[in-house]
């Protein structure tokens, strides 16, 4: 490793754990996260990484997901990036508010490269919203007992290795609906694309 490649490291750290630390609500395991995308960056062969601060993102992202997706944090209620949350007013703080943002693009991202829609619609909801899965189940149309197996066999691929193939359409779709869920709690249109995305799979 080069002492560019450390800098690199060193320079993006404080924003990799307020990226973790908003996903994962908590400052230890923020730290013990950090240490696992200094692990990987270690690791990786940064001579094909185009943006070391774009892989360190990524990274960050993806595993504070994944921790937060874990058997023991299943029992728990994290914080989460997609999750409604009081209104702040990140006017004052424009960092904050695009560390958010590209939190958020980075969760849709993963939704979307992990999750079938049936899934992706039934996690989103339960899990990022607090839906109950009766209320679930009305809106997908389906039974809430299979409602409750979508969401629990999303939980476990959302720490799968699989990917799915999906179109810039279908991200900017679930993108433009995500984040205002996630600003201000304005739900429909986000019921409304998760449902219209079974239709097209379908």
């Amino acid at each position: 490793m080069t002492d560019h490649d450390l800098d690199a490291f060193v320079s993006a750290r404080p924003r990799l754990f307020r990226i973790a630390h908003r996903i994962v609500g908590n400052v230890h395991e923020a730290e013990d996260i950090l240490q696992e995308v200094w692990l990987r960056w270690h690791r990786a062969d940064r001579t094909t990484v185009i943006s070391p601060e774009a892989f360190l993102a990524t990274a960050t992202s993806r595993l504070a997901i994944n921790h937060i997706q874990s058997a023991r944090h299943r029992r728990e209620t994290p914080t989460v990036p997609w999750r409604h949350e009081d209104p702040v007013d990140h006017a004052a703080d424009p960092q904050t508010e695009t560390e958010r943002v590209e939190a958020i693009e980075l969760t849709v991202h993963l939704l979307l490269e992990r999750l079938p829609p049936s899934q992706r619609a039934a996690f989103v909801l339960r899990e990022g919203f607090e839906y109950p899965y009766r209320q679930i189940a009305e809106i997908l149309q389906i039974s809430t007992v299979n409602a409750r197996q979508l969401v629990a066999r999303a939980r476990v691929r959302i720490s799968a290795a699989r990917s799915y193939p999906f179109d810039s359409a279908a991200r900017g779709r679930l993108l433009r609906a995500f984040a205002p869920a996630a600003r201000g709690g304005d739900l429909t249109r986000l019921e409304t694309v998760l449902a219209a995305g079974l239709k097209r799979a379908a």
